[in-house]
């Protein structure tokens, strides 16, 4: 999907809004890709063809003739909680979506780091043959690494809390079906990222786009490294959805479904 292996250029993207791609790519199953622009990119590249990995990208620039976006979807909570994570969801299109929107949501601010938000996740939400010791470590490694990283950008030290103010929070706004059964859902996962390194500096931010493959496991949704291989497979070759804000007509052009919070 993009043009830079293994790493993306900005931190708090990985951080926040790649989670699942960043976890599935220790499972042996993904190669981390993606592209990152957080100024005014054309467009024209946003719907390039897929390639074979999941990884995120990222670009938007708003437009000025704004529109409402013709299809919503007011999606199902989980039943309960695990460790902090939102899990029990229901055995059914939406629920899976679902599933995938809450490992996709992350808030790193105070003193939660990415480590806590990474293994969070993992623990919450990866199916059961693609976690172990070995991978649940490479994962700890890599968001202390950028723990690091993001410590470095906002002038603190490594392993203190962020400034105040600081944060880097990822969310879901919208969401493609691939492909759904009983058993499996694909799709694609629009998110908005954004960064801010204190209480006075501007908040930037970007729209990320990742593909995800989830399973039905042991009587809840998982992401699996299987599922995201078939999801790769099926969107191979085909035009990737172009990322635009809801609002934007280009989002309904795409075929995005926007998200509204549930009551």
């Amino acid at each position: 999907m993009g043009r830079t292996r293994g790493t993306w250029n900005s931190t708090g993207t990985w951080a926040a809004g790649v989670a699942l791609v960043a976890l599935l790519a220790f499972t042996g199953y993904a190669v981390l890709s993606g592209d990152e622009d957080t100024d005014t990119p054309s467009k024209g590249g946003s719907s390039a063809s897929a390639t074979a990995s999941p990884g995120p990208s990222a670009t938007y620039a708003p437009p000025d003739d704004w529109s409402e976006p013709t299809s919503w979807a007011a999606l199902p909570r989980g039943e309960r909680t695990d460790r902090g994570s939102q899990v029990g969801f229901p055995h059914s299109t939406e629920g899976a979506v679902a599933m995938m929107v809450a490992a996709n949501t992350t808030a790193i601010e105070g003193e939660t780091t990415n480590v806590d938000e990474q293994l969070r996740i993992y623990r919450s939400y990866i199916g059961a043959d693609d976690q172990s010791s070995e991978n649940a470590e490479q994962i700890e490694l890599a968001a202390i690494e950028s723990d690091k990283a993001l410590a470095k950008q906002m002038g603190v030290s490594p392993g203190q809390p962020l400034p105040s103010g600081a944060y880097v929070r990822g969310t879901v706004v919208g969401y493609k079906v691939i492909k759904e059964s009983d058993t499996e859902v694909s799709a694609w996962l629009l998110s908005r990222v954004v960064q801010k390194n204190g209480e006075t500096e501007r908040e930037k931010g970007s729209y990320t786009r990742t593909l995800a493959g989830a399973q039905w496991e042991g009587g809840d949704w998982k992401l699996t490294g299987d599922a995201t291989v078939r999801a790769q497979q099926e969107v191979q070759g085909q035009a990737q959805p172009t990322m635009a804000a809801p609002g934007d007509p280009e989002f309904n052009q795409a075929g995005w479904t926007a998200i509204r919070q549930a009551s």
